[in-house]
């Protein structure tokens, strides 16, 4: 009787074990990629809306807000925030309605004291002021039921006021920056070769250079045209120290950055 043994059992790969080693090295790497991109996009949305709590009251208006390419998480650790841009369609800076701006803030810093808020290290903005804005902000006043119109001039540099029934009276101001301010020229007011009120006139004239007077963030006026849709200005500013908040107001999210 011829006895049969079972043959051995084949020997195990030894890439086996290789390959599960690999594939947890694998799974743990793929887990804190995850984890670093979750933790990154809750802090840039966390940030975000900090700094737009932040610069509502600079503008007047809520603003968009946007974020160098510097990793947040990597902002949080060292606390250097390099750039923070701020765009806005309604910003409000003095009487102003409507106002367009495009703005870029450099070392920003956000360390909440009695005192401040916190603080920035310079600052640039492009504004635009449509011919509709401008309008809207002379007829929010309470002679403003008397101005029916406003067309821009690129080549005059001129801004013209329809006043009365029909826009029968006309009154031309030329804005210019002088120094570190905008002042504006009366060129003509006047209806069928007779002057305009003095009051009316003065309450345009003061509407209008109250809204190119008041600037955010400390900043200046370099250069303003006209065109003919209405006029542009852009602005820059230094280091500028941000006021602190009203009492009872958390800036959420900001404590990551302080």
């Amino acid at each position: 009787m011829v006895s049969t043994r079972n043959a051995p059992a084949a020997p195990r790969p030894p890439t086996s074990k290789r390959n599960r080693v690999v594939l947890i090295a694998m799974l743990v790497v793929g887990a804190l990629v995850v984890a670093l991109i979750a933790g990154e996009l809750f802090a840039r949305h966390t940030v975000k809306n900090c700094m737009s709590d932040q610069f509502k009251s600079e503008l007047g208006t809520q603003v968009d807000v946007g974020l160098s390419a510097k990793p947040m998480l990597l902002q949080m650790i060292d606390k250097d925030v390099p750039y923070v841009t701020i765009d806005s369609d309604d910003s409000s800076f003095g009487p102003a309605k409507d106002m367009k701006v495009h703005a870029k803030v450099q070392d920003v810093k956000i360390d909440q004291t009695a005192q401040s808020s916190g603080s920035i290290g310079s600052s640039t903005a492009n504004i635009e002021w449509s011919d509709q804005g401008i309008l809207s902000t002379v007829q929010s006043q309470s002679f403003g039921g008397l101005v029916s119109g406003v067309t821009s001039s690129g080549t005059d540099g001129t801004l013209t006021f329809d006043v009365g029934p029909a826009g029968l009276a006309k009154l031309t101001v030329r804005p210019q920056v002088q120094g570190s301010t905008v002042n504006l020229e009366t060129v003509n007011a006047e209806i069928l070769g007779l002057g305009l009120p003095t009051d009316l006139v003065d309450g345009i004239v003061k509407t209008v250079g109250d809204s190119l007077q008041t600037y955010p963030l400390g900043m200046t006026p370099k250069e303003l045209n006209i065109t003919d849709a209405g006029l542009t200005m852009s602005l820059a500013g230094g280091q500028y120290t941000m006021p602190a908040v009203p009492d009872g107001v958390d800036l959420k999210g900001c404590g990551v950055l302080g």
